[in-house]
C-alpha cells in the first residue's frame, strides 16, 4: 500500500520502485489490486441502496439485492479490466523494444496507475451526480499522467516512445471501455438490470 501514497507524493519514484521491485502477477493481485478494487463496489453498493440519488425532489435508490448483485459483477469487471489491460501492456513493450518485458510489469502498470480511479470511487458513498463527475475528470487526469510519466520509468526507454507507448495503452483502454459498456447491456439482458425503488 505503500506503492498507493507514493504515486500522490512522488510519483516518478513510485514508479522506479514498483520497477525495481519485480512483483509477481500474485502480488499484485493479492497485495494491492485485490483490496483496491473492493473499494469502488463497497462504497457503490452503500451509497446507491441506502442513500440514493436526489432526482426531482424524489430520492431513488437501488434495492440492496440488485445493488450487490450489480456491484460483484463491478468488482470482477475491474479485475479482469486490469488483467486485459495489463496483457495489452506487455504485448505492445515488444512493439517498442521496452526492457522489463514481461507481464507481471503490464499488469503493474495497469494496476497503480489506476490508483486516483480507485480512491475516487468512494464518492459513491454519497452520491452526487455533479461532484462525481468533477472528481471522476479529476481522477482520470492524474491517471493519464501516472501512465504517462510511469511508462518510461518502469519500461526503461527514451520519453518520446513511452509517450507513443503510452497513447497507444490510452487507445486500449478506450476500446475496453466500449467493450465493457456493451458486456453490461448483455448484462442487464441476462438479468442483471437495476432494480430501483424510492426512498
Amino acid at each position: 500500500m505503500k506503492h498507493l501514497i507514493g504515486m500522490f507524493s512522488n510519483p516518478a519514484q513510485e514508479w522506479a520502485s514498483i520497477r525495481d521491485r519485480n512483483d509477481s502477477i500474485a502480488g499484485h493481485y493479492l497485495r494491492y489490486l485485490v483490496w483496491m478494487a473492493f473499494l469502488p463496489p463497497l462504497a457503490w453498493w452503500y451509497g446507491a441502496s441506502q442513500i440514493g440519488w436526489e432526482i426531482g425532489g424524489r430520492v431513488i435508490l437501488l434495492t440492496p439485492e440488485s445493488a450487490a448483485l450489480i456491484m460483484s459483477l463491478f468488482y470482477f469487471a475491474i479485475l479482469l479490466s486490469i488483467a486485459f489491460l495489463g496483457c495489452m501492456i506487455h504485448w505492445m513493450a515488444r512493439t517498442y523494444d521496452a526492457r522489463n518485458d514481461d507481464v507481471a510489469h503490464g499488469i503493474g502498470v495497469a494496476a497503480y496507475m489506476c490508483a486516483p480511479m480507485f480512491l475516487t470511487g468512494l464518492t459513491g458513498l454519497y452520491p452526487v451526480l455533479w461532484l462525481d463527475m468533477v472528481l471522476g475528470t479529476v481522477a482520470a487526469a492524474y491517471t493519464l499522467y501516472l501512465l504517462y510519466i510511469g511508462i518510461p520509468i518502469v519500461y526503461d526507454m527514451p520519453k518520446e516512445r513511452g509517450f507513443l507507448f503510452a497513447s497507444a495503452t490510452v487507445a486500449v483502454g478506450l476500446v475496453l471501455m466500449v467493450a465493457l459498456l456493451g458486456t453490461t447491456v448483455i448484462l442487464w439482458e441476462m438479468g442483471a438490470m437495476p432494480v430501483f425503488t424510492d426512498g
